[in-house]
């Protein structure tokens, strides 16, 4: 796989940045009670999101080349702050949904986090939970 290139501009003097990725573009701000103008969300809020993203496309994919059929799929990324760096002290995944084989849907989530980039950067760093609901 190359290498991912993600580019980030201020926009035009104000506290948003914006991300340009392949053909799409994300806005990065702060909230306003920190600064900023609530344009997008902060980037902690978006490190959660890709977590999320990336574990659910990686669910999906190995859901379809099982033929195992999943409805009602939600992951709720939780991530709690650190008390003295600003950092996440860890991180929880709450993935809920249902399957045509409820046994395999565990199979899959073992899968989805294997296959998470996001998931496998994050780890050594920051203590991951994954559970269902």
């Amino acid at each position: 796989m190359p290498d991912l290139v993600v580019t980030v501009t201020r926009v035009q003097q104000t506290s948003t940045s914006e991300g340009a990725i392949r053909e799409h573009k994300v806005l990065v701000d702060r909230p306003r009670d920190k600064g900023g103008q609530d344009r997008g969300p902060m980037g902690g809020e978006l490190l959660l999101a890709a977590l999320g993203g990336c574990f659910m496309s990686n669910l999906i994919a190995a859901a379809g080349a099982r033929a195992v059929t999943v409805d009602g799929l939600a992951v709720v990324v939780r991530g709690s702050l650190a008390a003295t760096s600003p950092r996440f002290a860890s991180i929880e995944m709450e993935v809920q949904g249902r399957a045509s084989d409820p046994e395999a849907l565990d199979k899959l989530v073992t899968i989805a986090e294997r296959a998470c980039i996001v998931h496998n950067t994050l780890s050594p760093a920051v203590p991951i939970k994954i559970h269902r609901t």
